[in-house]
């Protein structure tokens, strides 16, 4: 089980042939257990719909985000973190990943962000590791 920072999601959109593409699709294709809170869902949301975050003549419209949202809601575990633990990496606002992690069981969160580089995580038993690293395991798994 796997929670994914909304810079990896924010990634695959920009870019087709990158890590963070292979894990994007490998979620909405339930290749990959990963959990979501509603914590998450609505960072997704209101970073994936920032005017221009996707750069200036990107395609992908509000509605789309909409539709990927959806998408990865039908095959999430959804949970609700019943207790924060506040503050706890050097960025608070990357926290919301740590309590849907913990709720959840996640072993891992999936992100490019060094702020969860942070020794506080291992005592709850999560590790931080890039998208990279998703999809050497999952192309490993397709050649076995």
């Amino acid at each position: 089980m796997i929670v994914v920072d909304v810079n990896v999601i924010l990634a695959a959109l920009r870019s087709s042939l990158g890590a963070s593409h292979v894990v994007l699709r490998a979620m909405i294709d339930g290749r990959v257990a990963f959990s979501i809170s509603p914590a998450v869902v609505l960072e997704y949301e209101d970073v994936l719909k920032r005017r221009g975050i996707l750069g200036p003549y990107s395609p992908i419209t509000s509605e789309d985000i909409d539709t990927l949202l959806n998408a990865l809601l039908k095959r999430a575990k959804l949970v609700s973190p019943s207790f924060r633990y506040r503050p706890l990496l050097n960025d608070p606002k990357d926290d919301l990943y740590v309590d849907c992690a913990i709720a959840s069981g996640a072993t891992r969160i999936v992100s490019n962000d060094k702020h969860f580089r942070h020794h506080a995580l291992a005592d709850f038993g999560i590790a931080a590791c890039p998208a990279a690293e998703i999809a050497n395991e999952l192309k490993r798994r397709t050649e076995t």
